[in-house]
């Protein structure tokens, strides 16, 4: 790659292995060149995975990732291989949902960040875990994360 914005990345445009745990997985960043505007922006992960502490039985989840950048925008092969680092972690659902969001938070420094996990059922109780960093801006359209509740089949 040439110099720009770009020149720092290590994971992106060849061969990665994913981290076996989350504390292992390295997020990336690069300068947001549209700083001067505030934006909303959407990741949606609909087969995230990570096992419960207990079991050790697969958990699957929905999720929604909203932002609302500074600086900083998270390069997304790094996010996808952070989240893919949940696939052997043991966790609870909340703790899951919150810690993405936080270490999404610290490490971007966003104007504002919101995660839903949407998890599916597991002993007929489906969980939905929802944590944002602060008030939602004013200023910045960000529409309904557009999961249903879970209904089965009722």
């Amino acid at each position: 790659m040439t110099d720009s914005i770009y020149s720092n990345l290590k994971q992106l445009g060849g061969d990665t292995v994913l981290p076996t745990d989350p504390s292992e997985a390295e997020l990336e960043r690069v300068q947001n060149p549209q700083a001067d505007t505030a934006y909303n922006v959407r990741f949606v992960a609909p087969e995230f995975t990570s096992l419960c502490p207990m079991t050790g039985q697969p958990d699957f989840a929905h999720l929604v990732i909203d932002y609302v950048p500074g600086e900083w925008l998270v390069e997304s092969k790094s996010l996808k291989l952070f989240l893919g680092s949940f696939r052997n972690h043991g966790a609870f659902h909340e703790d899951c949902t919150v810690s993405i969001g936080r270490r999404l938070a610290e490490f971007l420094d966003p104007q504002w960040l919101r995660i839903g996990g949407y998890w599916y059922p597991r002993g007929g109780i489906p969980i939905d875990v929802f944590w944002q960093s602060g008030p939602m801006p004013e200023s910045v359209w960000i529409p309904d994360q557009g999961v249903p509740p879970y209904r089965g089949r009722g």
